[in-house]
C-alpha cells in the first residue's frame, strides 16, 4: 500500500470533481427540452454575478427549479449508497457486500412506506412530517443490518458468507412484504409506488429537506471517515485488528449505523437504486487502491457521477417519458455482479 499524501488525495479527489462537473452540465443540457451550452453558461453566470433577473424565465424553470434540484439529489444518493457500501464491504471484508445485498435497502422502503401511511393519521407541523420519511427509512435499515448482523455472527465473529446468505433471505422477506404493503393499505396508488421503490429522483423537496440531506450525510460520512485507518487494520481480520489496537466494537458500531442512516436517507429520497453501493466500490478500489483514506471520499465522488449519469439516461433515453433510475443501473451493475460473484467463487 503507497503511503498516502495530502496531495495525492487532493489530486485523486480534484480529478473526480472535474469529471463530476462535466457529468452535472451534461445533464443540464440533455433533456426533454435541450438546453444549449451557451444560453447555459450565460445563465449560470448570471446567476453567480446575482443577477438572476436577467435569466430567460424558461430556461430559469428547467435548469433551476427542475434540473438543478434533481442533480442535487442524484449526487447526494450516489455519494450516500457508495460509502455506505465501502463501509458495508471493508467491515465483513467481502467486496459483494453492499446495502442492497444486504437487504439494508429493502428494510429502508419498508420503513419509508409506513412512514408514508402513517403520515396522515399523525397530526405533525410540516417541518417533522417532511423529517417522517427519512426517519422510518433509517429505523427500517437499522432494524435490518441488526437482524443480518445476529444472522451472520457465529462464536463471536462475522462470517461473511452467511450474512451475505442472511441478508439475501431478508431482502426477500422484505420484498414480500412491500408487496402486501401495496396490495393492500396502498392500492391506489401501486404504479407510483413501484416506480418509486425501482428508483425515482423526480420528487422535489423543500429546502429545508436537502439540508438536512447535506448535513445528514457529512455527519455521516465524516463519523465513517474516522475510522478509515481501524477498517484497513480490519482487512486483515478482527482478531488480528484487535491485536493492533483497534477498538473492533467501536468501529463496528459507527460504522453500522452510519452507513445504515446514509442508507436510510438515500431510500427515503429516491427509492431503491440497486448496485450503485457494489460497483461503484469495486471501480474507485481497481483505480485508487484499497486505503480507506483514498476509497471513501473517491467512491463518494465515483457515486456521484454514476447516478447523476443514470439519471440523465433515464430521463433522456425515451423522453419526454422517463424510466426508473434503478432500472439503468441495474442494467448495468447485474451482469458485473454475476462477474464479480463468479470471479470470487473461482
Amino acid at each position: 500500500m503507497r503511503p498516502l499524501t495530502l496531495r495525492r488525495l487532493l489530486l485523486q479527489c480534484l480529478l473526480l470533481v472535474l469529471i463530476l462537473f462535466i457529468v452535472v452540465v451534461i445533464a443540464l443540457k440533455f433533456g426533454a427540452v435541450p438546453v444549449s451550452l451557451y444560453a447555459l453558461g450565460r445563465d449560470v453566470l448570471r446567476f453567480l454575478l446575482g443577477q438572476t433577473s436577467q435569466i430567460s424565465s424558461d430556461y430559469g424553470l428547467i435548469i433551476w427549479n427542475i434540473r438543478g434540484p434533481r442533480i442535487l439529489l442524484a449526487i447526494f444518493v450516489g455519494a450516500s449508497l457508495s460509502v455506505a457500501g465501502t463501509s458495508f464491504q471493508a467491515l465483513l471484508r467481502n467486496p459483494l457486500a453492499d446495502p442492497y445485498v444486504l437487504g439494508v435497502s429493502s428494510g429502508a422502503s419498508v420503513g419509508a412506506i409506513l412512514a408514508l401511511i402513517a403520515a396522515p393519521y399523525l397530526s405533525l407541523p410540516s417541518t417533522l412530517t417532511a423529517l417522517l420519511t427519512p426517519v422510518g427509512a433509517f429505523l427500517g435499515a437499522g432494524a435490518t443490518i441488526a437482524a443480518v448482523y445476529v444472522l451472520g455472527r457465529r462464536e463471536g465473529q462475522i462470517d461473511s458468507t452467511t450474512l451475505l446468505l442472511g441478508g439475501v433471505i431478508t431482502g426477500s422477506f422484505l420484498s414480500a412484504i412491500i408487496t402486501l404493503l401495496m396490495g393492500t393499505v396502498t392500492s391506489g396508488n401501486n404504479r407510483g409506488m413501484v416506480f418509486w421503490l425501482m428508483g425515482n429522483l423526480s420528487t422535489s423537496f423543500q429546502k429545508s429537506v436537502y439540508w438536512f440531506l447535506g448535513i445528514g450525510f457529512f455527519v455521516a460520512a465524516g463519523a465513517i471517515y474516522t475510522t478509515a485507518t481501524d477498517l484497513n487494520l480490519l482487512l486483515a481480520g478482527e482478531k488480528e485488528a484487535m491485536h493492533l489496537g483497534v477498538d473492533v466494537r467501536r468501529v463496528r458500531l459507527v460504522v453500522y449505523i452510519a452507513a445504515s442512516f446514509l442508507t436510510g436517507l438515500a431510500v427515503s429520497v429516491s427509492g431503491s437504486i440497486a448496485y450503485v453501493g457494489l460497483i461503484v466500490p469495486h471501480v474507485m478500489r481497481l483505480i485508487f487502491g484499497s486505503d480507506h483514506r483514498t476509497l471513501l471520499p473517491t467512491a463518494a465522488f465515483g457515486g456521484a457521477i454514476a447516478v447523476v449519469f443514470a439519471d440523465t439516461i433515464a430521463r433522456t433515453v425515451v423522453a419526454p417519458t422517463e424510466i426508473a433510475v434503478g432500472a439503468v443501473t441495474a442494467i448495468v451493475g447485474a451482469p458485473l455482479f454475476i462477474y464479480l460473484l463468479r470471479r470470487r467463487l473461482a
